[in-house]
């Protein structure tokens, strides 16, 4: 794990150069003042000598020139919700916040797309979709206050994947500014385009190492009529992924498919006040969205796949109070983990839906062996599970056990065909076990093209691929 360097002082000139760039407004060099932008939601942290906050595409032009030309570091950030620590200025330099470039350019519902500079929160891209019957697709939990650059840099997507997709399927276009300085446009304002290489995919999901995002060209989708909410309860998570199964093999596509495991709805009787039947091993939460008509037939479709053998309990909810009620036993999750393990190491790992059985009883094996207590909830629609080990990392022996716990998940998530993450990206934290999963070609490849976009190494450097020896 890369720790914080000693950067040098920032050269005069430099310094000089960046107080005729940005106005004093949109200008930290006060230590105490950047210290703030030295930290993501992974807790991890590293102060930085500048902040800078950009409006214009041309200021980012010009700053990674001057980054280029001074060998400055350069970390690109939004709001820091990221748990991966991505945004740690590891090496010191300039962060780069984007937050202040909160735009919305353009909505222009008759071709059905949208473009927005990366500081717009994703609420906002929201509310101005929905204004003319459209949103975008992801949804990721903290879309109150994350932005689209971030939301981008990690293709994090949400619940909504299941039906319709992560942001890569659902950008057209972007314009951004390389490593090197170079200003580019990639991808289309239509639904086809088969031009080049597809650029707009590769830089979607590189967390902000190949290039910063200035300006996005988003792909809507019209708003459902109505949708309809169940929760199913199971006697245990073999049924729970048979039933999972079922419901992605019937021609409804659920928008959400969520689940918790037996530990976490405990946790959940324990420290909330959601009503659930003692003994549930496992549950889900289903939304079935589309015109109304037919939409209650639809939801009945997705129910009867549901009632498989070891379903204990199935609602369906009639009104949003109960809708309302049915989400209380996934909302109650978060704040009881809060709660009991305010350091949780929490890893989003994907695994085939078939296989997701493996997985827990897999986890429920490193749980015993290395006495750490492993809750799990998710998107079992796509198989992408957030495995909470709860430990606290001030103590040294639980420190080191789940580190030596953690190797394990990764190592069985890999034996069951599955990936080290689904939405919340490598950064920091899952550098160093990307090669288990990509072979030493693939990942020379990966080298090659960020010297390609970075000749220089000046941006967001450490992140994502594991250091060259």
């Amino acid at each position: 794990m890369t720790t914080p360097v000693q950067p040098p002082p920032l050269p005069s000139a430099f310094s000089a150069a960046l107080a005729e760039l940005f106005p004093a407004s949109d200008l930290l060099t006060e230590p105490a003042d950047c210290w703030p932008y030295g930290y993501d939601n992974s807790k991890r942290h590293a102060s930085p000598q500048a902040v800078v906050f950009a409006r214009e595409h041309e200021q980012v032009e010009t700053l990674l020139r001057l980054c280029n030309e001074y060998a400055v570091p350069l970390t690109p950030r939004g709001r820091g919700t990221g748990t991966t620590g991505a945004t740690v200025p590891t090496h010191g330099g300039v962060v780069l916040s984007l937050e202040r470039m909160d735009r919305i350019l353009r909505v222009d519902p008759d071709n059905r797309l949208l473009v927005a500079q990366p500081g717009v929160t994703n609420r906002a891209i929201q509310q101005a979709a929905g204004e003319h019957g459209f949103f975008w697709p992801p949804d990721p939990t903290s879309a109150a206050v994350c932005t689209l650059g971030g939301n981008l840099a990690y293709n994090s997507a949400g619940p909504r994947a299941v039906k319709y997709g992560t942001p890569r399927e659902n950008t057209l276009g972007l314009r951004a500014v390389t490593g090197a300085g170079s200003s580019i446009r990639t991808g289309v304002f239509t639904t086809k385009g088969v031009v080049g290489y597809d650029l707009t995919r590769l830089l979607i999901g590189s967390e902000g190492t190949l290039a910063v995002i200035t300006e996005a060209t988003l792909k809507l989708t019209p708003l459902a009529e109505d949708k309809r909410t169940l929760r199913a309860l199971y006697a245990d998570m073999r049924a729970a992924a048979h039933a999972v199964a079922a419901v992605m093999a019937q021609p409804v596509v659920p928008c959400a498919l969520e689940f918790i495991d037996g530990s976490a709805i405990e946790m959940v009787r324990s420290h909330s006040k959601a009503e659930l039947p003692e003994g549930a091993g496992a549950m889900l939460m289903i939304e079935v969205d589309g015109a109304r008509a037919g939409l209650d037939e639809a939801a009945e479709a997705v129910a009867a796949a549901a009632r498989v053998e070891g379903c204990i309990d199935l609602m369906l909810a009639r009104d949003q109070a109960e809708v309302d009620a049915l989400w209380t036993t996934r909302k109650a999750l978060s704040p009881a983990l809060r709660t009991i393990a305010p350091k949780k190491i929490n890893e989003d790992v994907v695994v085939p839906v078939s296989r997701i059985p493996e997985l827990i009883d897999g986890l429920g094996t490193l749980s015993a062996t290395h006495g750490i207590t492993i809750v799990n909830f998710g998107h079992a629609g796509n198989g992408n599970i957030h495995v909470n080990l709860l430990v606290d990392p001030d103590d040294p022996r639980q420190a080191e056990a789940a580190e030596a716990c953690l190797a394990e998940v990764f190592e069985l998530v890999l034996r069951l065909d599955g990936s080290l993450s689904g939405e919340h990206g490598i950064g920091l934290v899952k550098r160093d076990y990307v090669g288990l999963e990509i072979g030493d070609a693939a990942l020379a490849l990966m080298h090659g093209i960020k010297r390609e976009f970075d000749p220089n190494g000046i941006l967001n450097p450490d992140k994502a691929l594991p250091l060259r020896g």
